[in-house]
């Protein structure tokens, strides 16, 4: 049976006052989520987030201490140096099992992400592995960054030296971009279109736009194809500067459980796959 996994790039100061929103909905529907969550953004804001985030439907995971990209990325720029990359990987780690004291961070999102995710990136998944991460999910992208995202499923990085050490990659629209939220002028599309349902005429204007053009698609060939998973790509600020009442998770999540899928955080989809 495929499992949806609901998962925030939690990477601004906006982002406190979404993810107020977002629990809500989560805890309503009795939802599991990750929340990656960037260190400087729970430092900032520590009390707030244990109390939101501290209750056994969560997942608190990494995405970097500062935001900073880790490879070089066409649409974000240079990536940080091997030092750089190491603090951004361990102090993030860090900071969270610090204020989250009865957790482990098993987890990081890369900012941005790649199309092959981390292949080929020995340093860094050197640093991973030594800093005791178990999975990182750095697929964000199809090819030559082009968006939708493909259905790509769970691998390990063996062929680099590290079967240990689990992708994630995440699937469909990163949905600011779908919004016009991120600063690029257009669609990244690919023609020919391989995802004609999922492609819109221009950005969206509507959440339920967004559940026609992006999670529903994605949701549906998953389940058709009885794929493992499916897990879209959502960051708390732009859910609540395009839809402040959250209309489009309690869609979603109602279209989920008609669907019949079921629901886990990343780490509890790492446990099964273990």
């Amino acid at each position: 049976m495929t499992t949806f996994v609901p998962a925030y790039d939690t990477e601004a100061a906006s982002c406190l006052e979404a993810c107020r929103r977002i629990v809500g909905v989560h805890r309503h529907f009795q939802i599991p989520a990750t929340f990656f969550i960037v260190g400087e953004v729970l430092e900032a804001s520590q009390d707030e987030y244990r109390g939101l985030l501290d209750d056994p439907l969560f997942e608190i995971a990494s995405h970097t201490y500062s935001h900073r990209l880790l490879r070089d990325h066409p649409y974000g720029g240079p990536g940080t140096t091997l030092a750089e990359t190491r603090e951004q990987i361990v102090r993030s780690k860090e900071v969270i099992e610090r204020i989250f004291p009865n957790r482990r961070c098993i987890g990081l999102r890369t900012p941005y992400g790649f199309p092959d995710g981390l292949l080929g990136a020995s340093d860094i998944l050197r640093i991973l592995e030594e800093a005791e991460y178990e999975y990182v999910s750095s697929a964000l992208w199809g090819p030559k960054f082009s968006l939708p995202a493909p259905l790509t499923q769970s691998f390990t990085y063996a062929e680099d030296g590290f079967p240990a050490l689990r992708e994630f990659p995440a699937h469909g629209w990163h949905e600011n971009v779908l919004k016009g939220c991120f600063s690029c002028p257009n669609l990244l599309l690919l023609f020919p279109l391989q995802f004609p349902e999922a492609t819109p005429a221009d950005f969206i204007k509507t959440p339920e736009e967004e559940v026609r053009f992006n999670n529903k698609p994605f949701i549906d060939l998953a389940f058709n194809e009885k794929l493992p998973y499916v897990s879209l790509i959502w960051h708390p600020w732009s859910l609540l500067k395009f839809d402040p009442t959250m209309k489009m998770l309690e869609q979603t999540f109602q279209y989920v459980a008609e669907t019949g899928l079921r629901t886990a955080t990343f780490e509890q989809l790492h446990g099964a796959m273990s």
